[in-house]
């Protein structure tokens, strides 16, 4: 049996590209649209959208840091999982937001007061000179120090209130985003810190630790 001539398969090859090329302008055109681009004008260096894409970045980047030195030190296969789903994901997330930024022509990092952009009853407090539920470098410091169940009890009383505190900032970007993809990336981060923090209360109620303060 003889295949189909080569007039034939050229044709086929032909029109095969031509979708794929289809396919990848209007995938090229959604992401557009949904970072901004083609707009006539980009989010502002004083939006929420700018604001919070920096500050998640650097409030993931502290959870990315204490995954890691949790993921290649505790023997707990529980907490080995944990730790590496949350620096996978936060680190993937970092990596989105950072590229917003540079696809709006704005700085990845600048001097600008942290979470200047959450306004009214939603400002959070920033005395200690740090984001809600990070931890101090005096925290970081004990947990690179500890082994075995303690490592285990201490990092999940950290990662807890360092959910606690990122959740309110993703809300505020739900609610006042001017950038759909701002918007869905924001919800994606409550709905799954806001399961992660049932189970880590969870893993922690059952190794004997109790949860901090909140943020």
């Amino acid at each position: 049996m003889t295949g189909p001539p080569a007039s034939g398969r050229r044709w086929l090859v032909v029109v095969v590209a031509a979708v794929a090329a289809a396919l990848l302008l209007l995938a090229g055109g959604a992401l557009a649209v949904l970072t901004g681009i083609g707009r006539a004008s980009f989010p502002s260096e004083g939006s929420v959208d700018a604001g919070f894409a920096r500050d998640m970045s650097t409030h993931h980047r502290q959870a990315v840091t204490m995954a890691g030195l949790v993921r290649d030190r505790s023997v707990d296969p529980d907490i080995e999982l944990l730790a590496f789903d949350i620096e996978s994901t936060q680190n993937n997330q970092v990596g989105m937001m950072q590229g917003w930024l540079r696809a709006w022509d704005l700085p990845v990092n600048t001097t600008a007061t942290q979470m200047a952009w959450m306004s009214g009853q939603e400002a959070m407090d920033m005395t200690s000179g740090l984001m809600p539920g990070m931890a101090t470098p005096e925290e970081l410091d004990e947990l690179r120090a500890l082994s075995g169940p303690e490592l285990d009890v201490r990092f999940l009383q950290l990662m807890i209130r360092h959910h606690m505190g990122g959740v309110p900032m993703a809300e505020y970007a739900v609610e006042h985003a001017e950038t759909e993809v701002v918007r869905r990336l924001a919800q994606t981060i409550v709905d799954t810190q806001s399961a992660e923090v049932l189970s880590m209360e969870q893993l922690l109620r059952d190794r004997g630790g109790s949860v901090l303060p909140r943020p």
